[in-house]
């Protein structure tokens, strides 16, 4: 009996789920999560963009911004790059064609591009990085590359011409892989698409880790990705070492005490060998709760853009309880403040921004899913987790607002 093929295109009005990927979040994993790509037409039908351009130019204006203005000159093929922030006074001389503005960490600045994260909650939270919002003008493009993590494209307002090449996913084999020299980007030498769709407002494509892509702008376009977390295998290693050797005790030595007499005194034999191997077992541990609270502390605080300071000065535990009681206040946590805990054999640890602590079980998900804390989910808090929030917000990972302020 044959199966059809899976589509590598569907309309997400058409079926029952109703949900922005036109299936159940199970079917999407199962058959499209770092597998193949997927365009889903109306994944967000009646979107109405979160941000406009001007606050996208305004945000890029900004000190802290991590913005990025890409240009292309088609008659040389030709790409400049300028990193921000930028002088306000640049963007009306820009013309009306062929330049992008990139904006990352958006949802770090902006409460309501960060409110369509809760469409991705079937990702791991700790798994999604940032979401990065670009404006193009007609014509505008960053150019044909490949992303080294999953990407969920939403398109916001205006229309963007994708093309993919996903010959992988049709089984014919890798696209080439080879990047151009003669550019600041890392464009893609060849490219060669399989697919060619055109976005509208509330379109999405997802794109798995490597595919090529290339986008161009149709007309004026916001273009929201919503992009991944994903360490090289060298980050982890280098970290996790680096880790381990702050741990050790260096009364732990290569030793020999069943050295032989050698048959050659210059020569690495193999029973020196299977020593090293010996010492080097520091590197591996059987304990989860180690490793656990290694990559825990790792994932919150990788690609980290700001770190949290501590607070200047916080109020009295019993002035902050009334002022949420009694006054309306909340707990507003630090956007970049990122959290994640795993189960111990001896509890729960929650991991925020680099920093381990030890919660009870049954507190570690209220506090890490809750980006803010009103007084009934202050007092819904055991008296352990109520102390550990008072620590973070000494730390900076929490702001108190009061009512005007919220």
């Amino acid at each position: 009996m044959s199966t059809a093929p899976l589509p590598f295109e569907i309309d997400a009005s058409l079926h029952a789920d109703g949900g922005p990927l036109g299936m159940s979040a199970g079917d999407f994993l199962r058959d499209y999560w770092q597998k193949r790509p997927l365009l889903i037409r109306n994944a967000f039908p009646g979107i109405e963009s979160p941000l406009q351009p001007e606050d996208l130019a305004g945000l890029a204006c900004e000190e802290f911004a991590l913005a990025r203005l890409i240009r292309h000159d088609r008659a040389g093929d030709g790409w400049q790059v300028e990193t921000g922030p930028f002088d306000e006074d640049l963007f009306p001389g820009l013309g009306d064609r062929d330049w992008t503005l990139l904006v990352q960490d958006v949802d770090k600045w902006d409460a309501d591009v960060a409110s369509l994260l809760a469409h991705f909650d079937f990702l791991p939270r700790w798994r999604i990085d940032d979401i990065m919002v670009s404006f193009a003008a007609t014509g505008g493009s960053v150019g044909a590359h490949v992303d080294q993590y999953d990407v969920f494209l939403l398109q916001g307002q205006g229309q963007r011409r994708w093309q993919i090449d996903a010959s992988h996913a049709m089984g014919r084999g890798l696209p080439p892989q080879d990047f151009r020299d003669d550019v600041e980007l890392k464009l893609l030498r060849s490219f060669t698409a399989t697919h060619d769709w055109v976005l509208g407002p509330g379109d999405m494509l997802y794109l798995p880790p490597m595919v090529p892509h290339h986008g161009v702008a149709e007309d004026p376009c916001l273009t929201f990705s919503v992009g991944m977390r994903a360490p090289a295998i060298t980050e982890l290693m280098g970290d996790f070492v680096d880790t381990l050797a702050a741990e050790s005790d260096e009364a732990q030595r290569y030793h020999d005490e069943t050295l032989a007499v050698p048959a050659d005194p210059n020569e690495i034999d193999d029973a020196a060998m299977a020593r090293v191997v010996e010492a080097l077992q520091a590197l591996r541990t059987d304990d989860p709760d180690r490793l656990g609270d290694w990559f825990g502390r790792f994932i919150t605080s990788y690609r980290n853009a700001h770190d949290v300071m501590p607070a200047d000065s916080v109020p009295a535990r019993i002035e902050l309880e009334w002022q949420l009681s009694e006054c309306g206040a909340v707990l507003q946590r630090n956007p970049f403040s990122r959290m994640a805990w795993r189960r111990t054999t001896e509890g729960a640890q929650l991991f925020v921004a680099g920093t381990a602590l030890s919660v009870p079980p049954a507190d570690a998900p209220l506090i890490a899913g809750a980006d803010r804390f009103d007084a009934p989910g202050y007092a819904a808090l055991s008296p352990d987790a109520r102390d550990t929030v008072n620590a973070l917000l000494e730390l900076g990972h929490y702001q108190l607002l009061l009512p005007d302020d919220a």
